[in-house]
């Protein structure tokens, strides 16, 4: 038996780990890379692994970098089967079709520019990573659905269970029990973790005694601020802007973040504390499809909101919600000066609809942008964070002067004091291998492990179990 690691070795995206057992070959995620331009390069550098010979791929979840680089696998010749839960196929689907949009843009807008470098008229060929009818045919090697601690003889010797990791809707972690020549080994996959005592989604399940424990590290160096004082913070947030006259833009990931925001201010106006007259544009086409698919799927809602429903109260819905779809509906929303809510794709602000709308509100003192969600290094949510005088959009610099505020506490993810109390429940694993995080998070958080052999793997790094 042997683990290899081929992303989110020592970063945060790029998800991608390889199981070898009794001549079958295993992949759990297989993510882009997002962030950094030299990361970003690695989505096209071959994957450390031979598509062809993988015999499954196990998805945790639907975000873009355990998912995102699925079409590329399968055109590298990957004939396997892709096993996930019901609500990740449906998530999967409307991402990875979104993606090949913009892989195709890209290269399109790239071949522009090496034109215009070289001073040719002619377009010059820049092939995408991957193309939308890559993306659609990607969904004709999702076999078999998973539900929640089910377990599934996938092939001999090879059982699988699928357990709530309460990150996103559909998402799971991963249980590997494994016998190869009479030897018994368990491996338990996080993939990505949510917390506890959050809105919509149940808690993480409790997870089982693994011998090899692979682990997220996101947040592994610090905690998040409580989710009452954010939920406040966001309302104050909002109340203050209006009274100045400008708007609040919120950057937010079309999964999970743009339907927690909504529930809450649905709930803000429900309660009194947000004005019923507010106005909320919902201002990215896969957030709308993704809440549509969000109330298709029940079965992974907490008790509370699935009482809201069997109420007849839509949790994601109020008075004044504008669903944008389409191009000329949101440029028509930058005609709006103020005491307007908009959110917008993407949460990292790397495209999509938010940095038009960032054009125009940043460099105004009068409006607002709230961060919701984490900023990888090398984006432009990460650069106004960090407090740059100015950012370039679209070819212009954009003075920042609007105020800004950044909530820690609506993260997707568990923070390290739930990724500590989350590994206690594992037992004593005999190795931990550390993924998914910055190294610095990383380090700090292999500090806190203790009766466990800790591993950070490097990229492509290969370890006998």
């Amino acid at each position: 038996m042997k683990i290899s690691f081929h992303g989110a070795a020592h970063n945060v995206t790029g998800s991608c780990h390889l199981i070898e057992c009794n001549d079958q070959k295993l992949l759990i995620d297989c993510g882009l890379y997002q962030g950094e331009q030299e990361l970003v390069e690695e989505n096209d550098k071959p994957f450390g692994f031979e598509p062809a010979a993988i015999d499954f791929l196990l998805l945790t979840h639907a975000h873009l970098d355990h998912c995102g680089r699925i079409p590329l696998l399968i055109k590298r010749g990957f004939k396997g089967e892709i096993i996930t839960t019901a609500a990740s196929r449906e998530l999967a689907r409307l991402i990875l079709l979104d993606s090949g949009h913009l892989q195709e843009a890209d290269a399109e807008y790239q071949a522009r520019k090496v034109a215009r470098s070289r001073h040719h008229h002619q377009r010059q060929s820049v092939k995408p990573l991957y193309t939308v009818l890559d993306a659609l045919n990607s969904m004709d090697f999702f076999g078999r659905v998973a539900g929640y601690t089910t377990p599934m003889e996938i092939a001999p010797g090879i059982r699988v269970t699928f357990l709530d990791a309460g990150h996103i809707l559909g998402s799971a972690s991963i249980y590997l029990e494994l016998v190869e020549e009479g030897k018994r080994q368990t491996i338990l996959f996080s993939g990505d973790l949510g917390y506890n005592g959050r809105v919509i989604l149940r808690d993480p399940s409790i997870p089982p005694h693994a011998q090899i424990v692979v682990m997220e590290t996101t947040y592994g160096d610090r905690v998040h601020k409580p989710l009452q004082p954010s939920i406040e913070e966001l309302y104050g947030a909002i109340e203050e802007t209006f009274r100045r006259g400008g708007n609040v833009v919120i950057p937010t990931f079309a999964l999970e973040r743009a339907q927690e925001i909504l529930y809450f201010l649905h709930e803000g106006v429900t309660k009194g504390r947000l004005p019923t007259s507010m106005q909320v544009f919902l201002d990215s086409p896969m957030a709308i499809s993704a809440t549509e698919i969000f109330e298709r799927h029940p079965e992974c809602y907490d008790a509370e909101t699935a009482k809201l429903l069997s109420d007849n109260q839509d949790p994601f819905s109020l008075p004044g919600l504008h669903l944008t779809r389409e191009t000329a509906q949101s440029m028509a929303v930058n005609n709006i000066k103020g005491g307007a809510v908009i959110m917008a794709g993407s949460g990292m602000c790397t495209g999509g609809r938010v940095r038009h709308h960032l054009k125009h509100n940043l460099w105004r003192p009068e409006s607002s942008v709230i961060f919701v969600g984490y900023a990888a290094r090398g984006t432009l949510a990460r650069r106004i964070v960090d407090g740059a005088a100015s950012v370039h959009i679209y070819h212009e610099e954009i003075p920042v002067r609007a105020k800004l505020f950044t909530i820690g506490g609506f993260s997707a993810h568990a923070d390290q004091a739930e990724l500590l109390a989350w590994h206690r429940q594992t037992g004593n694993p005999e190795r931990t291998f550390l993924v998914h995080g910055d190294k610095e998070a990383m380090q700090h958080f292999a500090t806190k492990l203790s009766r466990t052999q800790v591993e950070m793997p490097k990229l492509h790094q290969e370890f006998i179990l």
